[in-house]
C-alpha cells in the first residue's frame, strides 16, 4: 500500500475578506470530492485571506498508479481554482 500526499499553497489576490476566501476554498474543496476519490482540505493559514493551504492525499496499492492519481488531482486543482498556485510539496508515507 502507498500513500502520497501534497500540500498545496495558493495565492488569492481578489480575496479581501475571509468570508470570500471561504467560498473559494468550498469550491476548490467540493469540486475536488465529487471528481477524485481522495481526501482534500484546507489544512493551513486559516486566518489569512489571501492565502489557501489545501492538503491532499491519495492511497493505491501502487505507487505509480497513486503518483498519476496525485499528479492528476494537482493539476485539476490549478486549472479549476479561482487563485494562483504558488507552491507544491509533496510527502511519501
Amino acid at each position: 500500500m502507498t500513500t502520497l500526499s501534497a500540500k498545496l499553497r495558493f495565492y488569492i489576490p481578489h480575496a479581501h475578506s475571509l468570508k470570500e476566501k471561504r467560498v473559494v476554498v468550498r469550491g476548490v474543496v467540493d469540486k475536488v470530492k465529487s471528481k477524485f476519490n481522495v481526501a482534500v482540505a484546507e489544512v493551513g493559514e486559516q486566518d489569512l485571506h489571501q492565502t489557501m493551504v489545501i492538503g491532499v492525499a491519495v492511497v493505491s496499492g501502487e505507487y505509480s498508479h497513486a503518483a498519476r492519481m496525485l499528479d492528476e488531482v494537482i493539476r485539476f486543482i490549478e486549472g479549476n481554482a479561482d487563485a494562483e498556485l504558488v507552491e507544491v510539496e509533496r510527502c511519501e508515507h
